[in-house]
Formats: C-alpha cells, structure tokens, sequence
C-alpha cells in the first residue's frame, strides 16, 4: 500500500490543493457535526448526513453519465463491508466522539487512523513498514497522547469520565476507519470501480447498518426523530454538513490521490487539525501551545510514515 507507490513526483499542484482543501472542509463539516450533535443523537446524525451524501452522489452520477461497473462477487462484499464498517459504525463512533471531546481533540485522535492502517496492512497484506515509517508511527501516538491528555483546569471526577469515554469512541472510530481503509484497499485491488460507485456502495452500506441499529435501538436514538426537520435551521445545517465533509470531501480526496503521489496526498489530508483550531478560537475555546505543538508533531508523524524511498 505504502512502499510501492510513494514516490515523490513533480505536479502540478491540483493534488495537493485538493488534499489541503479536503482537510479544511472536514474541518468545518466536524464543528458543524459538533453543534448539532448537541440536539440530534450520533446515530441519527450519522444517518442524515448519509442519506443526504447519498443522493448527492446519485445525482452527480446521473449528471455525468457514469456507467454502472462490472462488479464480481468477493469485491463488491469487501466494499460493502467496509462501509458498513467505516462509515456505519466508524463514523458513528466519530460523532459521540465530538460530542465528549469537541472536533479538534477528535480529528487529532483520526490522525491515528493511517498508522493503524500500516499497521493493518504489513499484518494482513504482507506489507513492509521501515523504520523510518516506525518512526512517523510512534511519532504521531506521541503527538496524539500529548494533547488528549494535557489536564484541563477545573477538571472533576465527572468531567474525567466524559473525556475518558470521548477517547474511547474516538480510537474506535480510528480503528474502524482503519479497518474499512484496508477492506476497500482490497477491493480495489481486484476491480477497476470509480470513486463515485464506490463511495454510492460504501454510504449504502453505511446507512443500511445505521438503519438496522436504530430500528434495535431501545434508547435515545429511536425517539423524536421527525421533530429535527421541523427546524429549518437544521436541515440547512445538516444539508450544509453534509455537503462540505462527506460529498465534496470524497471528491477532493479522489483528486487528491489521483494528481498527486499518495503519501503527501494522505500526509496533507490529515491536516485538519490544524484548521480546526483557529475555528476552536474563534468559537471560544481555549487552545493551549501544548495543544497545536502535539497536532504538528502528529502530522509531522504522518509524514515520515508516508515518505518512504
């Protein structure tokens, strides 16, 4: 995944553009997932953004007359599997994440997603990590573990907990990031299906699962569903969501991965982080040196794993 394609090349920038700008449009997408988890529980968030996402994608197949690809049986399983992995669970998993933590302590937590995804491979794939790659690997846990557990003044027993459980969704929603990495990485291996089919199948998937477990949902999830599109003040936010994190972010980083080499691709999309926090400013929130010191010893992690000759 890694070894065999990471070669620096010289482009014309569209790549790296549309990697920084998909990193920047996760950035507001999950400030924005942020306030209105605050009224719609994760599941039912993760379901709105996925339907939306989903007809967004149908459209633009429509529009550009897409042909419908020639899919056998073993990839067509491994992609539904990685979304309903990935998005159905993962992102799930990444929305309670943000309502404990906040969006920029959680997408510093996803920059943990591409060494778990390393990692995944070299066990699974048979591919080979160096040590300049170990390197970038505990460099980022490093920068990671350095800001989420930097001690917050005025910290109780309760407020503990709540960030306690915010970590653990947030590392399950890197694992499983990971995992459904690695499932569509397989995939694609044995078929030649585009971007766009494939992100159609991937959120079906997704939003399939979610389906199932609201419906075996006994809690907050299956009640007061129809009043959040009473307020069009959250259909717009969510439409808005929705559009900028999942639809354009698929987009930007197929165009990213396309024009650019993939390790700075991957490396500048996992920069999110870092415009997360002047939005965290401005809304407010405390942002330490600590904290934006750990973001870019993570990322800088990032880019040693990536940057293999």
């Amino acid at each position: 995944m890694f070894n065999n394609c990471l070669v620096f090349s010289v482009t014309s920038g569209r790549g790296e553009v549309a990697a920084l700008s998909a990193a920047c449009l996760w950035a507001i997408a999950s400030v924005v997932y942020g306030l209105l988890g605050q009224r719609i529980p994760p599941l039912q968030l993760n379901l709105i953004k996925g339907v939306i996402a989903i007809a967004l994608l149908v459209l633009t197949i429509v529009i550009t007359s897409e042909s419908l690809p020639n899919l056998t049986f073993a990839p067509t399983c491994l992609l539904i599997l990685s979304g309903a992995v990935g998005i159905g669970l993962g992102d799930t998993a990444f929305l309670a994440a943000i309502n404990y933590l906040g969006a920029r302590r959680v997408l510093l937590i996803g920059t943990l997603s591409p060494p778990i995804t390393a990692i995944a491979a070299m066990i699974f794939l048979q591919e080979q990590l160096n040590f300049r790659a170990w390197c970038g690997i505990l460099l980022t846990i490093l920068g990671v573990a350095w800001v989420v557990t930097e001690r917050v003044p005025g910290t109780n027993n309760h407020s503990a907990m709540h960030i306690w459980r915010g970590i653990g969704f947030g590392l399950l929603a890197a694992f499983t990031n990971a995992t459904g990495a690695i499932l569509s990485r397989a995939a694609f291996a044995t078929t030649s299906i585009s971007p766009l089919w494939a992100a159609l199948l991937r959120l079906s998937a997704g939003v399939l699962v979610i389906l199932i477990c609201i419906l075996f949902s006994k809690g907050r999830e299956t009640k007061v569903f129809y009043p959040y599109w009473q307020s069009w003040r959250v259909i717009l936010t969510s439409l808005f969501a929705a559009f900028c994190g999942t639809y354009l972010g698929i987009w930007l980083q197929q165009t990213a991965i396309k024009f650019t080499a993939a390790g700075i691709a991957i490396t500048l999309m996992q920069t999110s982080p870092l415009f997360v926090i002047p939005i965290a400013i401005c809304m407010g929130e405390k942002v330490s040196w600590r904290a934006i010191a750990g973001v870019i010893i993570a990322i800088a992690g990032i880019g040693l794993l990536f940057y293999l000759k």
